[in-house]
């Protein structure tokens, strides 16, 4: 291996913000925020969900939203409609379309 291509792999300290669970573990990841951790000082990486508090390993439902991306989707596609109510008006002007031309067709028989 090249000297110096690589990214420095060393202890890390990862905490859930959201439970105040910390774990040690090594990565690359860079940080200038430490922590002591047993002892010792080390690099420390926020995170915002961990197996301390994601719902499918706790067994509780808590919605954690902390960019409102919820909120946001809904201001985005409140204005839509669902596919199946698109699909229903298409197949409701498609039957106009055709209606008029069938009552087009029966003027223009009967003018001749």
């Amino acid at each position: 291996m090249k000297k110096g291509t690589h990214p420095k792999y060393r202890p890390v300290v990862f905490k859930d913000v959201s439970s105040d669970f910390t774990l040690l573990t090594r990565s690359s990841a860079d940080s200038k925020e430490t922590i002591m951790h047993e002892g010792k000082e080390y690099p420390l990486i926020k995170i915002d969900i961990s197996s301390a508090s994601h719902p499918f390993f706790t067994g509780k439902n808590i919605l954690l939203d902390s960019a409102g991306r919820v909120e946001k989707f809904n201001r985005k596609y409140a204005k839509r409609k669902p596919k199946t109510e698109v699909k229903a008006e298409e197949v409701k002007a498609e039957e106009v379309k055709t209606e008029e031309v069938k009552t087009e067709e029966s003027n223009t028989e009967a003018v001749s």
